[in-house]
């Protein structure tokens, strides 16, 4: 008698846990959420796309295609965060991954020169590269 009252019991308990599931649901996922991960999926999808073209490269055209592959999805998660928590700070990295990835190209690209030619390409590189960053300290003032 009294293991079928336990069982009796116990069942009753499982109904209740059922019904209350059913009628108070489990709160829907933010859509924001959602799409911000479907975001930031595809920007990786896209890099290991790009990474795995440039396996197809050689030489310094290889690293060349990788530094612009890295730029790239280091701008796009950088614009991603904007887009989901705009703010000057966000803006400025944004600026950031973009002079950063803008120079780490061009002092690639300087790898296939010699001599002067290439230390000229290095000084332009650097220049560039502190025209942006006095560019992004005066967003600060």
């Amino acid at each position: 008698m009294k293991r079928l009252l336990l069982m009796c019991a116990a069942a009753s308990c499982l109904t209740v846990v059922q019904v209350h599931a059913q009628v108070n649901p489990a709160p829907p996922a933010d859509p924001a959420i959602a799409e911000f991960k479907a975001a930031r999926d595809k920007i990786e999808a896209d890099y290991k796309a790009a990474k795995a073209a440039c396996d197809a490269m050689k030489d310094n055209a290889k690293d060349v295609c990788m530094e612009e592959a890295k730029g790239k999805e280091k701008i796009a998660k950088a614009e991603l965060d904007q887009k989901q928590k705009p703010s000057d700070g966000n803006t400025r990295k944004v600026a950031e991954a973009k002079v950063e990835a803008t120079y780490k190209v061009a002092k690639e690209k300087c790898d296939d020169l010699k001599g002067d030619a290439k230390n000229a390409c290095v000084k332009e590189a650097k220049a560039e590269e502190a025209k942006g960053k006095a560019d992004i300290k005066a967003m600060k003032k």
